[in-house]
């Protein structure tokens, strides 16, 4: 039985969940819409009193990591909520076309490699995959404008990336502000694109150029996510902490077959990933002496290389 001191803890607990500023039982995912509302493309500062803002502050100030037991539970009921969702949007589209890109948040807009990512995200989309990320700045960012872009020319696309050269860093004004107005040009219902970005990096927008948004507090269930869900593949251009990681947290499930089979891992540029950070050939290394197995791994510079992989892949699937 519920003692008297049980039962007022019990209705203070859900008096607090009801006074979050977000919601802990929502049923979709989110849209870019209403995790910037509040913000006005015109009026910037606006970005400050945000839906995503103000869950962000709220964040910071009762603790990224050790919260009070009622957030903690109010931010785990959130989370659970987005896994849901994120298993009712796979109900709709089939995981097994669910390429990720990962790399840099802080690949400039006017970098060569942006761009790159851009136009091959646009030919994956328009071949049928669904294509994902962190949902963040950088090469998260541009893996969701060629799929925001699909459909489109490729003209159409490099006058997008032109409009975005205009604040080229997420930490520059009009970042966002830019990304709305790549939108409000080309607006598209046809195409998605899954981002999972997390409020442990809060300081790093979410790309609005994502159709569906999971974000989550916990950043390692996200992380997990992201490399779960990539059923179909995974490219990784070139990054640092955050990609390395990535790389060696998908080669393990990849070793164990933990989810049945192992995906393509397809790395971006030679060069970067044999000498600047030569994680390529360490793997090669690992395969050879047995401490990986399975791993599926190519290396190139050429994005038509990324398609006919990804596409030779999704056809030995369906047998």
């Amino acid at each position: 039985m519920i003692t008297a001191e049980g039962f007022n803890q019990l209705r203070e607990t859900i008096r607090y969940l009801d006074q979050v500023p977000f919601d802990i039982t929502r049923k979709t995912l989110y849209t870019a819409e209403e995790l910037y509302e509040g913000f006005n493309p015109d009026n910037e500062e606006t970005y400050d009193t945000c839906f995503d803002s103000a869950v962000y502050q709220q964040y910071k100030a009762l603790g990224q990591h050790v919260p009070s037991v009622r957030e903690l539970l109010a931010r785990s009921l959130h989370d659970h909520s987005i896994h849901t969702a994120l298993a009712r949007f796979f109900q709709e589209h089939d995981h097994r076309r669910s390429v990720g890109i990962m790399g840099g948040h802080a690949l400039l807009r006017t970098d060569a490699m942006f761009s790159e990512i851009a136009h091959l995200s646009k030919q994956l989309t328009q071949q049928g995959f669904v294509m994902l990320s962190g949902g963040g700045p950088g090469a998260m960012e541009a893996t969701h404008l060629g799929a925001w872009m699909a459909g489109r020319t490729e003209n159409e696309l490099d006058d997008a990336l032109q409009i975005l050269s205009e604040a080229s860093s997420f930490k520059d004004t009009g970042w966002l502000r830019t990304a709305f107005e790549v939108i409000r040009k080309y607006p598209q219902e046809r195409f998605v694109s899954l981002g999972l970005p997390t409020w442990l990096y809060g300081h790093e927008p979410s790309t609005p150029f994502a159709t569906h948004i999971a974000k989550f507090f916990e950043n390692s269930l996200r992380e997990d996510s992201i490399l779960t869900l990539a059923f179909g593949g995974i490219v990784y251009a070139p990054g640092s902490a955050g990609t390395l990681q990535e790389i060696f947290q998908e080669a393990v499930q990849d070793h164990y077959l933990s989810y049945g089979y192992a995906s393509p891992m397809i790395f971006l540029g030679r060069r970067f990933w044999t000498e600047e950070i030569p994680v390529y050939p360490l793997l090669e290394h690992l395969m050879d002496t047995g401490r990986y197995k399975n791993l599926l791994l190519s290396i190139t510079d050429n994005t038509a290389d990324i398609l006919n992989t990804l596409q030779d892949f999704r056809e030995k699937q369906k047998k």
